[in-house]
């Protein structure tokens, strides 16, 4: 055996060994933020069946929906965003020179770009809150000028809930610090609370106000609050910073380097709540009802983004930018990989089983009281087309942060701008052409498929990485797991009829909830038993996880 056969079997053994090692990695922090995930989803849903019981889709429950909807929106523009894009890769810069040269000017310069980044977060969002508080009717009339009789209750909703920007900012600066360091626990346990709130409140104040949703508006503020300060004294812990002047602000290299990060982003992003506005203010145009139901129909497709998507893209990012400082492109390609293949692995079965099973899903979980038949089958239109591109938005949340990871956001946010020109095209077409939510929603499956493909494009563009490999191995995951998907699907399309006729006549818990958990345990063991046939590499490591 020569040296170069040598060679070649040490990378070989290398790479086994980085890829099992980014299996480990992402089954262990990806586990339990999943599962922490998916409590928060499931109280999501509690949340919006809340919602539904008390508002339906009446002209009250999109009153909501639009006050939400301005916040909500700057909340992803200046806090989920400038976290994920700007803050995190600059932050690991930070902790990696600080384990390096491990001396006090390093703790010192951490100390103040924490500070830094804190002041600045603080300030942008107080006054953006404070502007936007006393200018909200001027918005409301610029933004939905149809709104007539719940015109009032709009603008009270929308200033009740305003300050959540501020509470919800600070929470997403500590969750970057935290998931910086590896610890997510804490910033998985903050939803939960969150959305334990909201729905105490609408239940305890909802007679005192004779109004569910001005009940709703309080506890989405306070929950905002409580997200913040559980996380404090997790942060305080492992770091100190504080408020400093807005000079020292503006001069710090690292505040300069997250701005830099983060202006494409923040145009892209921009474009893309202007397109969200846009789509909701096209959606009251579309009838009464229209504009809640898309909100009923997202929050099921979150549960799923939420749980594995988001939990999966949260836990790669650091690792993703502590391998992209370092230059090692095999474990950058690797966790990628391993990331992209889990995501198909879950999302593509969740939307087989979901298109199956819809109707019956959505009158579980929310046709009670207020929510109609009408609200059923509002619901499931845009449902059906939310579900259906289900893997490709999930993609988007992977591919994304393997460009932030590198310093890059130029690229998702020109994808984004695109697609948002996309979404809002079709979106003026399709809710002319289609009834109901239906156009708009499939106006964002169109979208998000046009973001995912761009992403790849520009993907491509990065010579050290493999990406005519990444591509093939999602080709093969989504091809593998529709067909196992198919085939667990065709015991539930034999039985449906005479499974649902069997439970008839009960309450919708048992009516609709047992028929479904049938149909999901035959369904799960169906694709299980496939993927351990098959030896598939994925499943095996998960099965181990659960075993230990």
């Amino acid at each position: 055996m020569n040296n170069e056969d040598n060679k070649t079997i040490v990378s070989d053994t290398n790479h086994v060994n980085s890829e099992s090692t980014s299996k480990k990695t992402l089954l262990k922090h990806g586990t339990s933020l999943s599962f922490l995930t998916f409590i928060s989803r499931i109280l999501g849903l509690l949340r919006e069946m809340t919602k539904s019981a008390f508002m339906g889709t009446s002209a009250i429950a999109d009153a909501f929906a639009i006050a939400f909807l301005i916040p909500n929106l700057l909340r992803r523009l200046f806090a989920e965003n400038s976290i994920t894009v700007a803050f995190i890769p600059t932050f690991k810069k930070y902790l990696d020179e600080s384990k390096n040269r491990k001396d006090n000017d390093t703790k010192k310069e951490l100390k103040e770009f924490l500070s830094s980044i804190f002041t600045l977060l603080t300030f942008l969002t107080t006054t953006v809150v404070l502007i936007g508080i006393i200018i909200t009717p001027i918005i409301l009339k610029l933004a939905f000028p149809h709104l007539g009789e719940t015109f009032s209750l709009t603008v009270l909703l929308t200033r009740i809930m305003f300050p959540y920007l501020i509470c919800i900012s600070i929470a997403a600066f500590f969750q970057g610090i935290l998931n910086g360091v590896k610890i997510f626990s804490p910033s998985g346990i903050t939803p939960i609370l969150f959305n334990i709130i909201v729905i105490g409140c609408t239940y305890i104040l909802t007679d005192y106000f004779n109004n569910a949703s001005i009940a709703m508006a309080i506890g989405v503020a306070l929950g905002g609050i409580v997200q913040a300060l559980f996380q404090l004294p997790f942060v305080l812990t492992k770091f100190r910073f504080s408020i400093i002047n807005l000079k020292k602000v503006v001069t710090n290299e690292g505040t300069k380097k997250v701005v830099a990060l983060f202006i494409p982003t923040f145009f892209g992003m921009a474009a893309y709540q202007l397109n969200d506005l846009i789509c909701s203010s096209l959606a009251k145009y579309a009838g009464t009802g229209v504009l809640s139901s898309l909100q009923y129909s997202m929050r099921l497709q979150e549960v799923l983004l939420g749980v594995f998507a988001v939990s999966v893209g949260t836990v790669i990012l650091p690792d993703l930018s502590s391998y992209a400082s370092k230059k090692d492109w095999q474990q950058f390609q690797n966790i990628l990989e391993t990331a992209i293949k889990t995501i198909a692995l879950i999302t593509i079965p969740a939307t087989f089983f979901s298109l199956f099973t819809g109707e019956h899903i959505i009158t579980l979980i929310y046709k009670t009281r207020n929510f109609t038949n009408e609200s059923v089958h509002l619901t499931l239109s845009a449902f059906t087309f939310h579900i259906a591109v289900l893997f490709f938005i999930a993609l988007n949340r992977i591919l994304a942060p393997a460009f932030y990871a590198q310093g890059n956001s130029k690229y998702p946010a020109l994808a984004g701008i695109v697609s948002v020109f996309v979404n809002t095209a079709t979106a003026i077409i399709l809710v002319n052409t289609m009834s109901g939510p239906a156009g708009l929603a499939l106006s964002l499956a169109i979208s998000s498929i046009a973001n995912t493909v761009l992403l790849f494009v520009f993907l491509n563009k990065n010579q050290v990485l493999h990406i005519s490999t990444i591509i093939k191995k999602t080709v093969f995951a989504i091809l593998k797991m529709s067909v196992f998907s198919i085939i667990a699907c065709i015991p539930l399309f034999l039985c449906s009829t005479a499974l649902y006729q069997f439970f008839e006549g009960h309450n919708r818990i048992i009516s609709e909830g047992i028929p479904l958990f049938i149909q999901f345990i035959i369904f799960s063991t169906i694709g299980i038993a496939l993927l351990i046939i098959t030896k598939d590499t994925l499943i095996r490591s998960i099965l181990k996880k659960v075993k230990r």
